[in-house]
């Protein structure tokens, strides 16, 4: 979807916009209960890996055969923004990590988030921002696709110098939560499209509950380490997601992609899917790593909202002198 497709929003696409507008409260109501009362929730670590599986279903059960269409017609701009994903947030994660200087499983955690694939809500967020939603949906699905390869082996490289990691287990895990369930979401949409169609609307609140309960779990587990290093967890949020942004559109206007595809790869690096990241944390390194995925979960929503509205202002503007010179 281009900047100057701007047709009526489907019952789909309003019900993600309030969802991922909604979604960062949602989380941060959530996490705060966690991090007061983290005893209520310690029965919720054995639901985040099937959950996580529940998000990428309902994923699979978005995607087309078109979608993956546009990796054939415009192979550059797709390659360029999985390239810059793969390449910018792990090694951002590891230079924060360095230059704030992490305790060795805080620093573990925030690499883990920047070798994930891109976040499932960076398509909505993309469309807010005007930029262009068929590129994202692409960069999205194949670096997802790759995510059970690159993941491990990126992690094992640059988290493996903090603590053990065991790269077999983790592509093992991703296989199982993400790839897996993307797919068998893309074969029940094929064969059954009159049912996805109409269960749509509800798929991106399931996404929030999903993940809302995956931070809960993740928080209450790492509740301690909230109060004496969360500020510093936070600015290496903050940094490593600010930082994606920049240099995900520099990547992009490096090459000469048009201002859409500049917006979309900025957010599609910049934005990660850290619910995976918090998971597998939990479960292959320690309930402290974990806790960077989940204040990315929050931060990068918020973030994320607000660039999109940042570039439909500017667009906006633009658009006034535009029309006044034509009178």
């Amino acid at each position: 979807m281009s900047t100057q497709n701007r047709h009526p929003q489907t019952a789909e696409e309003r019900s993600a916009r309030i969802a991922v507008t909604l979604f960062p409260l949602l989380i941060l109501a959530g996490g705060v209960a966690a991090v007061l009362t983290p005893g209520t929730f310690t029965g919720l670590g054995a639901l985040v890996n099937p959950l996580l599986g529940v998000i990428m279903f309902g994923m699979g059960l978005t995607l087309t055969p078109v979608d993956f269409a546009l990796i054939g017609k415009r192979p550059i701009p797709v390659v360029i923004g999985v390239v810059a994903q793969y390449m910018i947030m792990p090694l951002l994660g590891w230079g924060v990590s360095m230059a704030l200087g992490l305790p060795p499983a805080l620093a573990a955690g925030v690499i883990l988030v920047g070798c994930c694939p891109g976040g499932t809500a960076s398509n909505v967020v993309s469309y807010l921002a005007r930029g262009d939603v068929a590129l994202s949906v692409a960069m999205t699905s194949v670096s997802t696709i790759l995510a059970p390869f690159l993941t491990p082996l990126l992690t094992l490289w640059l988290a493996g110098r903090y603590m053990p990691v065991d790269a077999a287990a983790i592509g093992l895990s991703i296989l199982q939560i993400v790839l897996i369930p993307v797919l068998v979401g893309l074969a029940v949409r094929y064969f059954l499209p009159r049912l996805v169609e109409r269960l749509l609307p509800a798929l991106p609140w399931i996404s929030v509950a999903a993940i809302t309960v995956v931070v809960i779990a993740v928080v209450s587990g790492s509740a301690g380490i909230i109060f004496s290093a969360g500020l510093l967890v936070f600015a290496a949020v903050v940094l490593h997601n600010g930082l994606g942004y920049a240099l995900g559109y520099g990547a992009a206007r490096l090459f000469g992609l048009p201002t859409a595809a500049r917006r979309t790869t900025a957010i599609e690096v910049g934005m990660q899917n850290s619910g995976l990241a918090a998971g597998l944390a939990r479960t292959y390194l320690t309930p402290e790593a974990a806790l960077p995925g989940a204040i990315f979960s929050v931060w990068h929503n918020l973030s994320g909202a607000a660039i999109a509205a940042y570039w439909r202002r500017r667009d906006d503007r633009a658009v006034v002198p535009e029309e006044l010179g034509r009178r």
